[in-house]
């Protein structure tokens, strides 16, 4: 009988990907599926980047490149976080990766350990308290509320450290709320942090150029005070709609730069090498595809909030960030894992219950606005038709 360590019986999943697939099993069975779960846009990757990738084909980029990435595409990266933060960047701290989770995967694998406090948002995206028990580390949830606008509370948070505390996670814009912490918040978080220069941060903005309503993104790079011990996770997917590239990026501090390349050869050796030459410009070229993507999420985030609080049972905030829906479904009289399921099955809507995203997902789900208008307003009306249907499981 095979046996593997016990840390891979801690492993979780991220369960957008059991409804992909299921919902794709429906669908090709006949049935007619609007899949609001999965959360990636809807859009195609604009085509001067596919151009650039195509053009790295037939120019004969087919090897190995450095384990970090090309340099230009990482020069890109600091002028581009240059551009957006205002803080300059060492391109030799940039490390191209095949996709968000990667840095994740990295930071928690570096400070994660039995005895080790990790801090991580609850609701949140799964992969982070997946990853902190594999380690065996402690994951302590920070809880991310309602009424707070979905965003974090830096007195709680910090009322959370430990002496055990070696790695804090943050998520603003966030997944799966589309909550946004402002910038009043952050700064007496990195306060309080300011006294425990031995604890390392993972700030993942992913969706730092998804706002809305005039909200600003603030980066925890941007904060000089703790800049050297930040892990700034950031990518391509979400903004060039290049989530099947593969491509996101880490700017590592300098105490860390040489153990993320450590874990990079060891790891993947480095990335698509036309991919890289995509991603450059993605960077480099017109960013009109970028601003047209989101206004048009902005659109549609009107309809579904609008559309949510009209429905029997449900209630929603309007999300400030990324392109998520966290709707409360408490008074309907559901529980969130069994409505999202029923959805699906029932009403060929798929959703994401929120205990997917941590304790303190009961009582939501999540909705991806990443579909089109007329898809979100057919959704909507198959879950009005289901819910004056059917009665709570």
């Amino acid at each position: 009988m095979l046996r593997t360590i016990d840390a891979f019986d801690r492993i979780g999943e991220e369960n957008a990907f059991a409804v992909l697939a299921r919902a794709n099993e429906l669908a090709q069975q006949g049935r007619s599926i609007i899949n609001l779960g999965i959360g990636q846009p809807d859009f195609r990757t604009p085509e001067h980047i596919v151009e650039a990738a195509i053009k790295a084909l037939r120019d004969g980029e087919h090897g190995y490149t450095g384990a970090t990435g090309i340099l230009p595409l990482r020069e890109a990266v600091s002028a581009d976080i240059h551009k957006r933060v205002g803080v300059s960047v060492n391109p030799d701290n940039v490390v191209i990766v095949p996709g968000g989770k990667v840095t994740m995967f990295m930071a928690i694998l570096m400070f994660g350990a039995p005895g080790v406090d990790i801090l991580y948002p609850d609701p949140g995206f799964p992969i982070y308290r997946s990853m902190i028990e594999f380690t065996g580390a402690r994951p302590v949830p920070v809880p991310i509320r309602e009424e707070n606008g979905f965003g974090f509370s830096a007195e709680e948070t910090l009322s959370l450290l430990t002496p055990q505390t070696r790695l804090v996670i943050f998520n603003s814009p966030a997944n799966p709320t589309g909550g946004i912490t402002g910038r009043a918040e952050i700064e007496k978080l990195v306060q309080g942090l300011t006294e425990r220069p031995d604890i390392a941060i993972l700030s993942d903005e992913i969706y730092g150029q998804m706002t809305y309503d005039g909200q600003e993104h603030v980066s925890l790079l941007a904060f000089e005070a703790i800049r050297d011990r930040v892990i700034l996770l950031d990518g391509w997917s979400k903004t060039y709609a290049m989530t099947g590239w593969r491509m996101g990026y880490a700017v590592w501090p300098d105490a860390l730069i040489t153990k993320a390349r450590k874990l990079a050869v060891n790891c993947w050796s480095c990335v698509n090498s036309p991919a890289q030459f995509g991603g450059l410009a993605a960077l480099t070229g017109p960013q009109d595809a970028v601003a047209a993507m989101v206004a048009e999420f902005d659109a549609r985030r009107k309809l579904v909030v609008e559309g949510l609080n009209a429905l029997p049972g449900i209630s929603a905030r309007t999300p400030l960030g990324a392109f998520y829906a966290f709707p409360n479904i408490k008074a309907t009289g559901w529980k969130a894992k069994p409505l999202a399921s029923a959805l699906l099955e029932k009403a060929g809507v798929a959703t994401i219950g929120g205990p997917d995203f941590g304790i303190l997902g009961e009582g939501y789900i999540r909705l991806s606005y990443a579909n089109s208008r007329e898809n979100i307003s057919l959704a909507l009306e198959r879950i009005r038709e289901f819910l004056e249907r059917e009665k709570p499981e």
